[in-house]
């Protein structure tokens, strides 16, 4: 048997067709969803930091480059999403094109990307929630603040957020689409609250030098804070339970895209623009530029917001590794368990409580930094697969229903492809090396387990990289 052998076509039709998960989200909770886990780590974190380390005021340009991929990649998704709307997202799409041992590795990218990424984000939560509460004079007990690593005992708020979030999820994505609705307008009122406050106080010599560091510092940053960008790929994993994914994924997925780069570029353009990059180089920049102007209050408004954005991001990551455990476990790939729905919620039930309690632990007792260019190196591993995975069924399944074509494909995948190899190789040697690290355990996990118990393994019907089966021809 092979590696790269492909999963037909014709098997995501059947899965759609028996699928159990409730189909209830709309064009609208699509595009909240992307908004949700996009607007958050990039405003409230990243931008300070790659102005000040890499970019200067050039940081908008660095978030424009990203942009500028993920637009490229985002109306591939879009064609993927519409044509095999099951849950999975880039981890099904190379499943059907690419073969199984891609596939394998993009989900395990995957694994990694939403893992860390959500217990990362935990510890920031906990972080803006405690500062929140000392400025209205309550103290949380410093042994209960950090994990065990940094002398304390554990990192309460972050498991408490977790643990809230997980409940949320249980419930069904009906209920948790309307919580992140409210959380996502809370955040962006925050965030035009601050645009209107700093914006009038933007001084245009402080563009000056406008790329301190060069182009190539420009690029190091995009290559950083494409971490922010990773909304679409999340929103791509619930293409199973929205009501009509021919039309709600691709608005969805590029209206979400789009409002995201206008509002990062936006907080770009003022934060450099009132002080100095340089003096940006801190895990707060909005907070910092209101305390800057005389806006003593801002801390407390931007600290509220950004719980609500940083809420949402991890609701949809949590969200969006959930339904990756499910496709992987039901193409037999993981365990049965990763993918035992309860009947009456529709929900992946077990599988919420373990990422719920993996999360929470590494949030609880772990040091966990928000280590974007570990994430970023995930998403765009999987990026590159799944677009490429685009050209390859367009040239084998000419015929395949496609209700969104992306427009000029062989223009636009070659470039995002491109664009995203260009991005991986400005992240630094470091990262690279515990991507790979991590890729390793993960081919070791797949040839002692996902192998063998492949629900392709042995299958008279297992396509082999010399083509797909012939049932859609």
């Amino acid at each position: 048997m092979s590696i790269f052998r492909r999963k037909p076509i014709s098997d995501y039709l059947k899965n759609m067709e028996k699928s159990k998960l409730k189909k209830t989200l709309t064009a609208l909770d699509i595009t909240v969803m992307g908004l949700g886990v996009t607007i958050g780590t990039g405003i409230f974190v990243l931008t300070g930091v790659v102005a000040a380390r890499y970019a200067g005021p050039g940081v908008m340009l660095s978030f424009v480059l990203a942009g500028i991929t993920c637009v490229f990649v985002a109306l591939a998704y879009s064609e993927l999403a519409s044509e095999l709307p099951v849950a999975g997202s880039g981890y099904t799409y190379t499943y059907g094109s690419l073969g199984e041992i891609f596939a394998w590795i993009v989900g395990w990218g995957l694994v990694m990307e939403y893992t860390i990424g959500s217990a990362a984000v935990s510890v920031g939560w906990g972080a803006y929630f405690a500062g929140l509460l000392k400025s209205g004079g309550i103290l949380i007990p410093e042994i209960f603040l950090h994990s065990p690593v940094e002398g304390g005992i554990v990192n309460l708020p972050s498991m408490v957020i977790v643990w809230v979030i997980t409940g949320c999820l249980l419930l069904g994505m009906r209920e948790s689409a309307r919580v992140n609705r409210v959380l996502v307008l809370i955040k962006i009122v925050v965030i035009f609250t601050f645009l209107f406050l700093a914006g009038p106080k933007i001084d245009t010599m402080n563009y000056t030098p406008f790329l301190p560091f060069g182009w190539n510092g420009v690029s190091a940053g995009a290559a950083i804070i494409f971490f922010a960008y990773i909304g679409f790929d999340c929103v791509a994993t619930a293409a199973e339970e929205t009501k009509n994914p021919a039309r709600d994924m691709p608005i969805g997925i590029v209206l979400s895209l789009l409002l995201c780069t206008v509002l990062y570029v936006a907080v770009c353009a003022v934060l450099t623009g009132v002080v100095p990059y340089y003096t940006l180089n801190n895990a707060e920049p909005v907070t910092f530029v209101l305390r800057a102007i005389g806006y003593n209050f801002g801390s407390a408004l931007v600290g509220t917001g950004a719980l609500c954005g940083l809420t949402t991001v991890v609701m949809v990551l949590m969200y969006s590794q959930t339904r990756a455990f499910y496709a992987m476990s039901r193409d037999g790939l993981l365990p049965a368990v990763f993918s035992d729905i309860d009947e009456k919620s529709g929900v992946p039930v077990k599988v919420t409580y373990i990422v719920g309690f993996v999360v929470s632990l590494l949030a609880g007792f772990t040091p966990i930094d928000i280590i974007a260019e570990m994430t970023s190196a995930g998403t765009l591993f999987a990026f590159f697969c799944a677009v490429s995975g685009v050209l390859v069924l367009r040239k084998t399944y000419p015929d395949l229903h496609r209700p969104f074509r992306c427009p000029a494909l062989p223009v636009l995948a070659p470039l995002g492809i491109l664009f995203c190899a260009y991005l991986f190789y400005n992240l630094s040697i470091y990262t690279h090396m515990l991507f790979f690290s991590w890729l390793f355990i993960g081919l070791f996990i797949y040839g002692f387990y996902g192998y063998k118990h492949s629900h392709l393994h042995n299958r008279e019907s297992v396509t082999e990289t010399v083509g797909f089966d012939n049932e859609m021809h």
